[in-house]
């Protein structure tokens, strides 16, 4: 029988985890090696700065089993607060069990109680087809708007590629 899930904010104790969570996630969809040294403060930081987002965890039978974070983003046009669903993880053995649907649900209805939110946005790997099936089956929808970004020179969030020495 499969325990209950419980689904909530993160709070400090799950800083270990969602560091590993994110490593693992940039491992798995990257081939990228996250440098500890920065992404555990990163979450560290976030969770003790309720000002950049906050994370929401799903627990069954007292382990985290997946997470994701939100992150802020003012719209002028909207007189609102976009939140940005990232950094998902879900652990691979808890996969395809309605994790993500719950976490999902829950800021779904926290946005939905908070009249400030317009609205809720994700970004996804061009080519992650399971993880956009997934997000069209809860109402999302592609946006007509591309990614782009241009990162500070010089300040490295992960080591080696997987598999280089």
């Amino acid at each position: 029988m499969t325990h209950p899930l419980t689904i909530r904010k993160a709070e400090l104790r799950d800083a270990d985890a969602i560091a590993g969570f994110n490593s693992a996630m940039a491992l798995e969809t990257e081939g990228k090696t996250l440098l500890p040294e920065r992404v555990n403060p990163g979450v560290l930081r976030l969770l003790n700065d309720p000002s950049l987002g906050f994370y929401v965890v799903a627990e069954r039978a007292g382990s985290v089993v997946g997470s994701l974070m939100i992150t802020n983003e003012w719209s002028d046009w909207r007189n609102g607060l976009f939140w940005w669903i990232q950094s998902v993880y879900i652990v691979p053995a808890a996969r395809r069990q309605g994790v993500y649907r719950a976490l999902y649900d829950y800021v779904r209805d926290m946005a939905r109680a908070n009249p400030g939110i317009c609205g809720f946005r994700l970004y996804v790997e061009k080519d992650n087809t399971t993880a956009q099936r997934t997000y069209s089956s809860l109402g999302m929808e592609p946006t007509d708007y591309l990614v782009y970004e241009e990162l500070r020179v010089g300040v490295p969030y992960f080591g080696e590629p997987a598999g280089k020495a």
